[in-house]
């Protein structure tokens, strides 16, 4: 049996999607990511990115590739509405001290 890798794995996928929230914000950061991209889109995929920091979306736009790599709006939790709460007034009765 032998032990070598293949050299070339094959996916068949169409979105990629990747969790970058520990991932710092800079240039080979962007360039890896990038290259990612580029090699997804080769194959007919394509790469979207979540939990970007806003700094990694501040360096996406100013580097332009906010547009080549798209990242997933935050989804903004549901508020959870509070159960009713029923509140009487009344008198209590005067205790004899």
């Amino acid at each position: 049996m032998s032990s070598a890798l293949p050299s070339r794995l094959v996916f068949d996928m169409e979105t990629l999607t990747c969790d970058v929230r520990g991932l710092k914000a800079d240039a080979a950061a962007v360039d890896g990511l990038a290259r990612l991209q580029l090699a997804l889109r080769r194959v007919g995929g394509e790469l979207r990115l979540c939990h970007a920091s806003a700094e990694l979306r501040c360096l996406l736009a100013f580097t332009g590739l906010d547009e080549v790599l798209p990242v997933e709006a935050e989804r903004q939790p549901e508020e959870r509405e509070d159960g009713l709460r029923i509140e009487e007034e009344r008198e209590l009765p005067d205790s004899a001290v």
